[in-house]
């Protein structure tokens, strides 16, 4: 793969070589959402500059949800932690355990997967705490502390690549992807995408060729933690974006 110059990125060993196609699916691949990836033709936009949230403290670290299901709960927590920067001045980072153990009935299933905007949903009606008072463990527990202090007014939804645009240039984006070849991705634009929805990421940047999107697969996977999409086959990400309101 890496020696054919046709190709845009490279492949690399990583921690999830090991792993089958099957055992990524079900361990990695798990966001609960019925959408249809957009056509090509759909996820034509207009460019309006290079963007990178990454440079302007908006953006936590890289984060590893380990062998657990969990990706909606890392995309939700990072738009939120985005809108505490944006909103407030100051950068914190929320708990993915506390949406796990605590918004089940909002349709989520810890590590069996969930959605963003189900979690939302939780934020603003119950609220979420910073991640040390309630760490990860990367298996879903029970609700030790529903909700908390930082809620959110609500959260909309920017559909469409145009839409995504526009709204990336106010903040950092939860968005859904298809990421069924991503496993071996080291580095470069990426383009091998299959047709379906099925991983939570955040959309913090884009480019004339690239969207800048952070993973939740540890700093050792990618670009330190980061992967960069091609536009126009782009994994489906302008199907089903979301980002919280003040």
């Amino acid at each position: 793969h890496n020696a054919d110059p046709s190709r845009t990125y490279d492949m690399s060993i990583n921690h999830l070589s090991a792993l089958t196609q099957e055992e990524f699916a079900s361990t990695y691949l798990t966001l609960k959402t019925n959408a249809k990836p957009l056509t090509l033709e759909q996820e034509k936009d207009t460019f309006l500059g290079d963007i990178d949230w990454t440079t302007t403290g908006a953006v936590t670290p890289i984060k590893d949800q380990g062998q657990c299901g969990s990706c909606w709960a890392f995309s939700t927590t990072g738009a939120l932690e985005a809108l505490s920067k944006v909103g407030y001045g100051t950068l914190l980072s929320f708990s993915e355990q506390q949406l796990m153990d605590c918004s089940t009935s909002y349709g989520n299933k810890g590590c069996d997967g969930g959605l963003m905007n189900n979690a939302f949903k939780y934020v603003k009606e119950r609220g979420i705490v910073i991640e040390s008072e309630y760490p990860y463990t990367a298996v879903k527990g029970i609700c030790t502390k529903d909700g908390g202090n930082f809620r959110i007014a609500g959260f909309l939804d920017a559909i469409g690549c145009t839409a995504l645009a526009n709204a990336l240039i106010i903040r950092p984006i939860s968005v859904a992807v298809d990421a069924t070849n991503w496993h071996l991705y080291s580095s470069g634009v990426f383009s091998d995408c299959a047709n379906s929805l099925n991983h939570g990421v955040l959309l913090v940047g884009s480019s004339t060729d690239s969207w800048k999107v952070k993973n939740s697969w540890s700093a050792k996977w990618g670009e330190n933690g980061y992967i960069r999409l091609a536009r126009g086959s782009t994994c489906g990400i302008c199907t089903i974006p979301s980002y919280p309101l003040k």
